[in-house]
């Protein structure tokens, strides 16, 4: 039976990976989980701490960049700001994201100054395990 909250990604999955790399990066436990919305629905996120104050979603996504990985970073942009403004205004919200996903956060991107002024720290994960923050949201401490 697979570790709890660990079903969605299996032992050898990037995602898996990513995120375990991003917990010894901040030296949090981060895990998948289900998280009850209070009204009968569910929202599934990609990574979060014990009391829900790191929220992550990971992209994963490796080879030729396509419009696709570009679109599930802006779903996942949107789902982070959307959970933290709804449910947990006081929670860090976290992208990381492969060298693939992260052509998305350019300099001149207007994608890298949305995820800025959102609050959104997108994190790089390279292939070696190693974890940098590409963008710092804004009024954060460097």
């Amino acid at each position: 039976m697979p570790e709890r909250g660990w079903r969605r990604f299996g032992p050898e999955s990037i995602e898996r990976a990513m995120l375990l790399a991003l917990g010894r990066a901040r030296g949090i436990e981060l895990r998948p989980k289900s998280i009850d919305l209070g009204d009968g629905s569910r929202l599934e996120i990609e990574g979060a701490d014990e009391e829900n104050t790191v929220l992550v979603q990971i992209v994963g996504n490796t080879g030729t960049f396509r419009s696709q990985h570009r679109n599930k970073v802006m779903a996942d942009m949107f789902k982070l700001t959307w959970l933290r403004g709804a449910y947990f205004p006081q929670s860090r919200i976290v992208l990381c994201v492969s060298e693939t996903a992260a052509q998305v956060f350019t300099p001149a991107a207007w994608s890298t100054r949305a995820a800025r002024d959102l609050g959104i720290e997108v994190c790089l994960y390279h292939t070696d395990g190693t974890i940098t923050t590409i963008v710092h949201p804004a009024g954060a401490t460097r």
